[in-house]
């Protein structure tokens, strides 16, 4: 019983530590979506929105999703804010509306057919946009996620609703 606590002690201090690189790299399984500019507020259409839920590390904020111009796109709120703890952080769209709820801390770790990446995270903070590729079903997706793709840490997720 000592020896697998000890274990379960070990791996979590592992992927706390393992995250901690100051800086993220670039995507290298999937090509990220195209970084947009702010546009005006009354030419957008929001379809669903949420409140980020820390995970493996603090994160808080609001996310939307919608469509402008025919173009759909995630928005990150200016009250976005995450941990700098992690490399090859980036931005994806989830099909549970309850990424916390249903995997397991401490690192909340994904399955790999359960999500789809639009693109490697700007900023760590405040308020940026990515578009979302046009192949993306938005209503085979209920929450969206800041996720360590490098250690499968799951940094926080809001439910779109």
């Amino acid at each position: 019983m000592k020896r697998k606590l000890f274990a379960m002690l070990v791996i979590a201090a592992f992927l706390v530590v393992s995250c901690a690189e100051s800086k993220p790299t670039s995507a290298e399984s999937s090509p990220p979506a195209e970084a947009v500019s702010q546009a005006s507020p009354a030419t957008q259409v929001a379809t669903k929105s949420g409140t980020f839920a820390a995970g493996e590390h603090p994160t808080t904020g609001t996310v939307r999703v919608g469509t402008e111009n025919g173009q759909q796109f995630i928005e990150l709120g200016k009250d976005f804010k995450t941990s700098e703890m992690g490399p090859d952080l980036v931005v994806i769209l989830h099909q549970d509306a309850d990424v916390l709820g249903s995997t397991q801390p401490p690192a909340y770790a994904l399955t790999a057919d359960s999500y789809v990446v639009i693109a490697p995270l700007q900023q760590f903070q405040g308020a940026q946009r990515y578009e979302i590729p046009a192949n993306v079903n938005l209503s085979d997706y209920a929450s969206a996620a800041i996720w360590c793709r490098r250690f499968n840490a799951t940094f926080g997720a809001a439910t779109l609703r």
